[in-house]
């Protein structure tokens, strides 16, 4: 399995992230992709991947519940990232406006120059959409059929809006502890779906899965998710994690 989004350098792991970092391995997670939130993030993100440099990988991008005034100087920050060194991905980017409209039209100003980025620079897109499906999408249509390619994190949506976010190009779906809640409907979602078009990821320490709502999430619990996926396919565990895996090799790239 590939946890192919986890904020596991984030704060609530300071005083464990050795012992996190041995449990995501013990529980069969192969990889893990650090996507970056802003220039406070960065530092941390970055130290953890030097200690861990085969089993992490850094992302870089501006989230947009990130994107404030001094939105230029954080997109300043961004693009010399991405001529100094390699990345995995760019992300995490997109548009948020579940806590705050204030900055909608500086969040597409981000989100479109990083897009542009990625295209420049060959890497796919860690794509962050709440609720804000169609001014994402409408974002996006510069775009299409220019060759971008990534995920669209968090899937929550219906399954209109999944064959939409699909049919827009070389995208896939991530998922993650959501689908083991009761009252979501993601599961039913997602059995629609073909698994060739999802991913596994916990974004962690967020969204923990049942039966551990309420507390930290972290990159093992992404077994829960895999064993969820299980279910909902009716395929081995193996198969899920598989399959999933193979996905995210081919979209990230991961040696």
């Amino acid at each position: 399995m590939i946890d192919t989004h986890s904020h596991i350098y984030a704060e609530e792991f300071d005083a464990d992230i050795a012992d996190a970092i041995q449990r995501a391995k013990d529980a069969g997670v192969k990889h893990i992709i650090l996507p970056n939130i802003d220039s406070e993030s960065l530092p941390r993100m970055l130290a953890l991947e030097a200690n861990y440099p085969d089993y992490c990988s850094a992302a870089i991008g501006l989230h947009p519940t990130s994107v404030k005034e001094n939105y230029q100087e954080e997109l300043n920050l961004v693009k010399f990232e991405l001529e100094r060194r390699k990345y995995i991905a760019v992300g995490e980017i997109g548009i948020d406006l579940y806590w705050d409209k204030t900055f909608l039209n500086e969040q597409i100003i981000c989100f479109q120059q990083q897009i542009e980025w990625a295209l420049e620079y060959n890497l796919p897109v860690i794509i962050h959409i709440r609720n804000s499906f169609r001014e994402t999408m409408n974002a996006l249509q510069p775009f299409k059929n220019k060759g971008l390619k990534g995920v669209f994190h968090s899937f929550t949506g219906s399954l209109a809006e999944a064959e939409e976010m699909l049919d827009f190009g070389d995208f896939l779906l991530g998922i993650n502890g959501i689908v083991t809640f009761k009252n979501s409907g993601l599961a039913e979602t997602v059995s629609k779906i073909d698994i060739k078009n999802i991913i596994l990821e916990t974004d962690s320490p967020y969204l923990t899965p049942t039966p551990y709502r309420g507390k930290r999430n972290e990159s093992a619990h992404l077994a829960l998710i895999c064993k969820k996926a299980d279910e909902i396919y009716g395929l081995s565990s193996d198969e899920v994690s598989v399959i999933t895996t193979q996905n995210s090799l081919k979209l990230f790239k991961i040696s």
